[in-house]
């Protein structure tokens, strides 16, 4: 009990602890990003003043006034900018220039000029515009390539961490389902060993049985049920294990379960067994092999609520067996053709919705086969299908 608590405290300190990292990175990252955003302004606030210095001199010139201005370093500056979009637009709205906007081609100032109000709009959304008082201009910028970048930065982290997450627990997810398919076959083979004790016994009592003068016909249908004790005992000591196939008249193994099957069912049943006249040879084990002609036959008995017609076929093509077992049933869903077999599903009020998970597997992993719903209509029935490969 305490190994458990502890280890719900150790989840919830990794989760914190967790929660707190991928805070503690976001936070810088939004951090960085203010600062960085800061320096371009700064970056962009020079450019303008360089600009400003440059018309200074371009009027000093006019003027015939020398003064001693640095040129190389305004022009230094001006150049200096070569990723973040500028567009610095005269009082009436006209472009005065542009730059970092495509190539600087013609086509890009056609572009601008065509698109200017929703650049403008654009660019003032992310920073705001810087006025040049000096000769009545205003200057618009977006941020920079490397910026933009930088701002989807914590969301690639965020799905790069939920990716992480989700690895981590499928992986749990699929470590605890095989340790629980490992504690079930370990309970299914214990199952069978406790059941290998009271059926030596019941066989011990049907050899007295028959020394007590008692109807024969009674001595022989409880053999038929020590012998289908002693099949079940087989299916549950073979779960987790590769299952032996042996070469099998499928015809004779499917009048056996068919036949088992009968005599323990409703009389209000219409059974009815469609088979070759011949022998058919499969790769089969004959204990997986009634228990998935069990399950099926009894889903249809269900599906019929214990009234109705219940007919198994075996038809022959070519190097191909097909066996139908088709009810007069409630019917499936179209829809729901593929779900059925899916481990859990189930249209009863009772059961575990394995049988026919159970069945595919037996069928399609084993046997090299394939079960499918073959046919089905609301309120008329269906034809469930196995597919085997005869030798």
């Amino acid at each position: 009990m305490l190994f458990f608590k502890n280890r719900n405290l150790i989840r919830w300190i990794i989760v914190i602890a967790s929660f707190a990292i991928i805070s503690l990175i976001l936070w810088n990252t939004y951090v960085f990003f203010q600062k960085f955003k800061a320096e371009e302004r700064i970056k962009i606030e020079n450019w303008t003043f360089a600009q400003n210095e440059l018309f200074k001199v371009i009027d000093n010139n006019a003027l015939n006034e020398n003064i001693d201005v640095n040129t190389d370093l305004i022009f230094k500056i001006l150049s200096s900018n070569n990723t973040t979009p500028i567009i610095v637009v005269n009082q009436d709205s006209s472009i005065y220039s542009f730059s970092n906007i495509g190539k600087g081609t013609k086509a890009d100032s056609i572009y601008v000029t065509k698109n200017l109000k929703k650049l403008m709009h654009q660019f003032s959304q992310e920073n705001t515009p810087i006025v040049i008082k000096e000769v009545n201009q205003t200057l618009y910028y977006a941020n920079s390539p490397l910026l933009n970048k930088l701002k989807y930065y914590p969301l690639a982290l965020l799905l790069i961490i939920i990716l992480f997450g989700a690895v981590v627990y499928f992986f749990y997810r699929s470590n605890k389902t095989a340790i629980e398919n490992k504690l079930w076959s370990g309970m299914a083979k214990e199952t069978a060993h406790q059941i290998g004790t009271p059926l030596s016994s019941l066989i011990g009592w049907t050899e007295i049985l028959k020394t007590e003068n008692t109807n024969p016909e009674y001595i022989k249908e409880i053999e038929k049920d020590i012998s289908r004790l002693q099949t079940i005992t087989e299916r549950f000591s073979k779960i987790g294990s590769l299952p032996k196939l042996e070469k099998t008249d499928i015809v004779a193994e499917t009048i056996a379960s068919y036949d088992y099957l009968k005599a323990r069912s409703s009389k209000l049943i219409d059974f009815e067994i469609v088979v070759p006249n011949h022998k058919i040879f499969v790769n089969l084990n004959k204990q997986l092999f009634s228990w998935t002609i069990e399950n099926l036959v009894k889903n249809g008995i269900d599906a019929m609520k214990g009234k109705g017609k219940l007919k198994i076929e075996i038809i022959q093509l070519e190097n191909n067996i097909s066996i139908n077992i088709t009810d007069s049933g409630k019917g499936i869903a179209k829809n729901q053709f593929k779900s059925v077999f899916e481990p859990g599903f189930t249209t009863k009020k009772r059961g575990w919705g394995l049988g026919l998970s159970l069945a595919k597997r037996i069928i399609e992993e084993f046997h090299d086969g394939k079960i499918k719903v073959l046919h089905s209509e609301i309120g008329k029935g269906t034809t469930m299908q196995i597919a085997l490969k005869s030798i």
